[in-house]
């Protein structure tokens, strides 16, 4: 009960608070796009280690040095957790953005800041919207600036599942020309979903695989990157809790 209040009182009060900040970055952006991207990435990834240190989550980060430091990059994830945004940011040393559903847009100041970290808003339900949102993405990433996409399409409910990938998903990857970077994220709904509406003390895994390059990939293979990162992902997802979180014997 703590720590959902700590976390929902420390949220409201950056958002309120960080209301003459956006003012600045806003007049900073007309002067230098970049001061402004590096100031929003900075002060957002801050704001979220407070989140996920109030919330008593403890995080181990492992194959950081799979990220690529030269080219932006297509993270790509699975999906059980509000938290998984909150813990990934942090992660990424570049500019950063992610692939959000556009009912994001319903929440002043929150969306502000999501757009400063170069966030694109998808309308699911509207095929044309949503092949501008990719080719929005296209764009992003030609420019240096890197996103994250949770293929799945919308948060898992059930712990130990995967949803298929939206193969269209990695077409921000293909035509930006940029590698795809898989994200294992291990027992995250247990600091929250596992026990709506408490928050408790956890561990959370968070594993970054090498880089593919769809364009060493032949055209069948592309075709179905989604179902191969999938696989990936849950194969190494399975080998990663069964290290860290092995089943507890039955008692006899």
């Amino acid at each position: 009960m703590i720590r959902l209040i700590l976390v929902a009182l420390y949220l409201f009060l950056f958002l309120v608070l960080s209301i003459p900040v956006l003012v600045v970055e806003w007049l900073v952006g007309k002067r230098d796009p970049g001061h402004r991207d590096r100031l929003s990435k900075a002060l957002v990834g801050w704001g979220f280690r407070c989140i996920y240190t109030l919330a008593g989550t403890k995080l181990i980060v492992k194959g950081k040095e799979n990220i690529p430091v030269d080219t932006a990059a297509l993270f790509v994830g699975n999906h059980r957790s509000y938290f998984d945004i909150v813990l990934t940011y942090p992660q990424f040393p570049g500019i950063t953005g992610y692939v959000a559903k556009k009912e994001m847009l319903r929440y002043p100041l929150l969306k502000n800041w999501m757009r400063n970290i170069h966030c694109l808003f998808l309308d699911r339900d509207n095929i044309k919207e949503g092949l501008k949102t990719i080719l929005a993405g296209v764009e992003e990433v030609k420019n240096g600036v890197s996103l994250c996409i949770f293929p799945e399409g919308t948060r898992n409910k059930v712990n130990d599942t995967f949803l298929p990938f939206h193969e269209g998903s990695f077409k921000i990857a293909e035509k930006g020309g940029v590698p795809v970077v898989p994200m294992v994220i291990v027992n995250a709904a247990d600091i929250f979903e596992d026990h709506m509406p408490w928050i408790r003390r956890t561990t959370v895994i968070i594993e970054f695989q090498p880089p593919i390059d769809m364009k060493e990939m032949d055209r069948t293979a592309r075709k179905n990157v989604g179902t191969y990162v999938n696989n990936l992902i849950s194969e190494r997802y399975f080998q990663l809790k069964e290290a860290y979180f092995p089943a507890t014997p039955p008692e006899k």
